[in-house]
Formats: structure tokens, sequence, C-alpha cells
């Protein structure tokens, strides 16, 4: 996920706030009725007033409670395909302040394996979602070659399945597209490769984590901008955990896109 987006919190926060002191005076200085004179001074208190209550409690919930995300690329394939609409647990990882994201209720910290989303750290405008695989502490070694995860010295389990029969956006590796399922944690997760790629020289193949901060990958291995290349991200750009598909929305596969409302992600 990892698109530009108009910044509904920040839009939310400022509207809860402007309608908050139009609410104040229309129930203290008007006593909750209608002024008698008509302005537009007059209207915005009325309209603040009556719009109060939806704003606050929209940016309460938005905020605490959960929030609804659009994937929109393939970087997390097979386990989350463009075009999915997923619900996101904002309550996981802790309680955050809006727009500043500090945390003034420890909830939760991520753990091996959750599918997370978060604010992209080199643009803190984008949200990526990917799945956590080191924790504050890990020493993590990636081998680009074999595609296999070191995590403490030891290999990550992975099982190959056989070629990937599923939606695919890049229609050219169809036929080249492996999928396997790797363990975090005794959990099996469904991940891809792609036979005969050259990976990249990421800058991130072996390191301790830093407190603080999650190195994370997407489940599609060799279509992903992930930690392996940009770095770490930091526990306070956490925005929820990702727990089921809610909907799915993309014309060339709808019916079968129907099938996975409901799909629990893991």
């Amino acid at each position: 996920m990892n698109e530009i987006h108009f910044d509904f919190e920040a839009f939310l926060t400022l509207a809860s706030a402007i309608t908050l002191v139009c609410w104040l005076v229309g129930k203290f200085k008007y006593k909750g009725e209608e002024p008698k004179e008509r302005s537009f001074l007059t209207s915005a208190i009325s309209f603040g007033y009556s719009f109060f209550p939806v704003f606050i409690f929209v940016l309460l919930v938005r905020t605490f409670v959960f929030e609804p995300f659009r994937i929109p690329s393939s970087s997390m394939m097979p386990t989350l395909l463009t075009g999915d609409f997923i619900y996101v647990n904002k309550f996981s990882y802790g309680l955050k302040l809006p727009v500043f994201h500090d945390t003034f209720i420890e909830t939760g910290h991520p753990e091996r394996g959750d599918v997370v989303v978060f604010r992209f750290p080199p643009n803190q405008k984008d949200d990526y979602i990917k799945r956590v695989i080191g924790l504050p502490g890990d020493e993590v070694y990636y081998d680009a070659r074999t595609e296999k995860i070191y995590l403490n010295g030891e290999a990550v389990k992975q099982d190959i399945d056989g070629q990937y029969e599923g939606f695919i956006d890049d229609l050219q590796a169809r036929n080249r597209v492996v999928q396997k399922t790797e363990y975090l944690n005794g959990v099996g997760h469904k991940m891809l490769t792609i036979n005969g790629i050259n990976n990249q020289p990421f800058k991130f193949t072996q390191f301790k984590v830093p407190d603080g901060h999650y190195f994370v990958m997407g489940d599609n291995r060799d279509n992903s901008s992930d930690s392996r290349v940009w770095g770490f991200v930091p526990e306070r750009n956490l925005v929820g955990k990702a727990q089921f598909i809610w909907m799915h929305w993309r014309i060339p596969h709808f019916l079968e896109g129907l099938k996975r409302i409901g799909t629990k992600i893991i």
C-alpha cells in the first residue's frame, strides 16, 4: 500500500476542534437552541453545533478503534491482492494521539509474522503494508541467492508448495512464480518468489534490528520495496494490525474476489 493520500486524520482533528468551539458557544450562549438572529456566523455555529458529535465520533473510531484501507499494489501477494479492502485494528500496538502519533497508552507490540500498516519512513504521507520479520534486538540475515531468512542464527523454515495458480498482476511472469509456505513463530503464511529473477543488491541484508524498530518484508518477495531497500520501521510509525478482508473490488476478477470477503489475514 503505497499511495499518497489526503490527510483525513488531520482534517478530522481540525474539524473536531472547530466544531467543538461552535458546540460550546451553542451550548452555553444559546442554550442549545437555534439563534434568533440569522447571519453567516450564527449559521456556522449552528452547523458546528449539529456536526460536532459526528466529527468527534468518527475521529475517535478512526484513531483508536479501526480504519479501512485499500490495497493498491501486489507487494503482499498472495496474502493480499490488488483491490482488497482490509480492516486494520488501531489499538493493537498502543493508543496514539491523532496527528502527532505519540503513544499514550501501551496495549501491545508487533510479533513476528504480523501483517502491519505503517507510515512509510521516507515519506510519512504514504501508508505501507508489510509483514513483520525482525523484532527489536533480532539479528537478521537475508540470503538474496536462496531468498531465505536467518533469525538469530537459525534459518526460517520454508516449504515449496509449487507453481502459483492464483491472481497475478504480472502475466509475463506467471509460469515462473513459485508459492511457498514460510513459518514465523510456528505459524505458516504464504509467500511468492520468481524463478530466474536476478535479485537486486539490497542495502540491508545482515544487521541487528535497533531498539524501537522493526524489519518488514512483503510476501511477494521479488516485487516488494521493503526494509531490505529503505531500512527499519520506527515503532511510532505503526498504524495498526491488519485483521481481515471486508471487501474486494477488481472488475476483471469480481466474482472470484467476492470469495475473499471475510478472509482472516495471517
